[in-house]
């Protein structure tokens, strides 16, 4: 069962995305089943959205590249761990003519754990954390952030 294209309809911005439609779709093939009493079956909705991305994701990134002359594609970043993903930006890219380059999935981390990583390191070292009613601005710029180094006798080894 193949779920919906996001963004890839005529008069769309030819390098634009987002998956807020492909949520939906989502959601509402999981009401359909639960309506008709049926059992979800997970691995066939997980892999039809990962597909789903996948294809828009290295169809897009490949049309750019296409449409502006650029050779290379480096794909990094969490969504670079994701073989489905790997494997069809290297299929597109082998056929494009396009040089693929992917760091080994251990480099390929989510900037968001990163971050989350660095706020408890923040919170342990005493930083109030944000108030729950804080607005979420993912645009917001990172003014500062600060951590204490780690103090260690000279005997002892590091961690």
């Amino acid at each position: 069962m193949p779920f919906p294209r996001p963004l890839t309809g005529a008069g769309r911005h030819p390098y634009a995305f987002s998956f807020s439609g492909l949520k939906t779709a989502a959601a509402r093939w999981a009401e359909a089943h639960r309506d008709r009493g049926e059992e979800l079956p997970l691995e066939d909705g997980a892999a039809a959205l990962r597909e789903a991305i996948a294809d828009v994701l290295t169809g897009k990134a490949v049309a750019a590249c296409r449409d502006h002359g650029v050779r290379t594609l480096v794909l990094v970043g969490g969504v670079a761990a994701n073989s489905r993903v790997r494997a069809l930006a290297e299929e597109r890219c082998t056929a494009a003519g396009i040089r693929l380059r992917v760091p080994p999935p251990t480099l390929c981390t989510d900037n968001g754990a990163m971050i989350a990583a660095v706020g408890d390191l923040l919170v342990r070292d005493g930083a109030a954390p944000a108030p729950p009613e804080l607005s979420v601005d993912p645009s917001a710029p990172l003014r500062h952030a600060s951590l204490q180094p780690v103090t260690r006798p000279a005997h002892a080894p590091a961690a």
